[in-house]
C-alpha cells in the first residue's frame, strides 16, 4: 500500500468500521453424509459418490447361505451402519470384501479396482482396512511396536533392503507417526506396555490406531464397541467422527440401535445374508422389515388364551402355523433320499 493511500475507504472510520463476518459454516448438504440426505431409503439405491460398490455377491457354506447382496453401495466420506440380527452375515460380508474371505459368486470394487479374489495385505494395501470384534493385538510385543508393525512400504523388512537401503530415518518417522497416533487415542503413557497388559477397551482403541498407520481411505471396524464400558464407548464414537472428519470413509456393525443413531449418516440392515433395508438412521425405526428381523414378524400380536390356558382366536391359528411349519420341517428331515442321492450326514 503506498504511503499516502489511506488504509480505508473514504467516509469509513476505521476505528467504528464492524469486524469482517467469520465464514459460516458449510452446510450439511455439503458434508460427505449431508450429500445422503436426498437418497431415497430404499435397498440398493445408488449414492452420489460411492467408493465401495458390491454386485451379486455370495457365500455359502454347506447349504446355509451367510451373504447374499445383490447391490449395496458404501458412501464415500460417510459413516454407515451396518445392523441386524447375530448370524445376520455382516462380519461375513466385511471378511469377503476385506479378503479374508472368497465368494462363491458377485464382484464388488474400490474405487473402480475390482477387490474379489485379491490378497487381504493387498486390499490393505490400497486403502481399506478393519478391525476385527476380537482383537488382533499382538500380545508380547509392546503398544509402540503393535502401531509399527502397521506401517507399509518399510525398506528394513526386506533382506537386501534392510542390508542395502538406508532405512534408519524411515524408521524414525514411521516411530513418530505411530506416537503421534497413540497421543490421539489417548495410549502415549501405554507406548512401552506390553499389548496383552491392556484392557478390553485399549486394545479397541490400538486396533484403531493401527489401522491408521496405514493412511487409509476406508476403515471398516467390527462391533468396535462390544465389551467396552460406558465411558470408553463415548471416545470411541468420537473417534468414529473424527475418522470422517479426516476426509476417510467408515463402515461399522454395531447392536447397539442408540449408538447407531447417534453416530452414523447411513444404516444399512441384513437379515438372513440379505440387505433387507437401508436409509438414515430415523428412517429405519418404523421400517417393517427391520422390526421384524429384530423382533419376529409376529412380536405384534396379542396372544389370547382361554381360563384353561389353551390358545384361542389369532394365537390359535399362529400356533397352528407354526405347528404346521414344524411338522413339515420334521416330514423333510424324515423323508428317505431319493435314489442315487447319498443321505446327508
Amino acid at each position: 500500500m503506498a504511503a499516502d493511500e489511506p488504509d480505508h475507504r473514504p467516509g469509513e472510520d476505521p476505528l467504528t468500521e464492524p469486524p469482517p463476518v467469520a465464514d459460516e459454516p458449510a452446510p450439511r448438504d455439503a458434508t460427505p453424509g449431508g450429500r445422503l440426505a436426498g437418497v431415497a431409503p430404499e435397498v440398493g439405491v445408488a449414492k452420489p459418490d460411492p467408493v465401495l460398490v458390491v454386485d451379486g455377491v455370495t457365500r455359502t457354506f454347506g447349504g446355509l447361505t451367510a451373504v447374499d447382496v445383490a447391490h449395496l453401495e458404501f458412501q464415500r466420506g460417510a459413516i454407515t451402519g451396518l445392523i441386524g440380527p447375530n448370524g445376520a452375515g455382516k462380519t461375513t460380508l466385511f471378511n469377503l470384501l476385506t479378503g479374508f474371505d472368497r465368494a462363491d459368486t458377485g464382484n464388488w470394487t474400490f474405487d473402480g479396482t475390482a477387490l474379489n479374489r485379491m490378497a487381504s495385505h493387498r486390499v490393505a494395501r490400497l486403502g481399506v482396512v478393519r478391525t476385527f470384534q476380537l482383537t488382533k493385538a499382538l500380545a508380547k510385543l509392546s503398544v509402540l511396536d503393535n502401531m509399527r508393525l502397521g506401517a507399509t512400504g518399510q525398506r528394513g523388512e526386506s533382506f537386501f533392503g534392510a542390508l542395502f537401503t538406508p532405512w534408519g530415518r524411515q524408521e524414525k518417522q514411521v516411530t513418530e507417526r505411530a506416537r503421534e497416533l497413540l497421543a490421539r487415542f489417548k495410549l502415549d503413557a501405554k507406548a512401552d506396555d506390553l499389548a496383552g497388559s491392556l484392557s478390553g477397551g485399549q486394545r479397541k482403541l490400538l486396533e484403531m490406531a493401527r489401522a491408521l498407520m496405514m493412511d487409509p481411505t476406508v476403515v471398516m471396524l467390527d462391533e468396535p464397541m462390544a465389551g467396552v464400558n460406558p465411558a470408553l464407548t463415548q471416545s470411541l464414537l468420537g473417534h468414529v467422527r473424527s475418522l470422517r472428519d479426516d476426509g476417510m470413509t467408515v463402515v461399522f456393525v454395531e447392536h447397539d440401535m442408540d449408538v447407531i443413531r447417534d453416530v452414523s449418516d447411513w444404516v444399512v440392515v441384513m437379515a438372513q445374508g440379505s440387505v433387507i433395508a437401508e436409509g438414515p438412521p430415523e428412517a429405519l425405526s418404523s421400517n417393517r422389515a427391520v422390526v421384524d428381523a429384530y423382533l419376529g414378524a409376529h412380536h405384534d400380536r396379542a396372544l389370547e388364551f382361554d381360563d384353561e390356558g389353551n390358545p384361542v382366536g389369532e394365537t390359535a391359528e399362529l400356533v397352528a402355523e407354526m405347528e404346521a411349519a414344524e411338522m413339515g420341517t420334521q416330514a423333510a428331515a424324515a423323508e428317505p433320499p431319493a435314489a442315487g442321492k447319498e443321505p446327508r450326514s
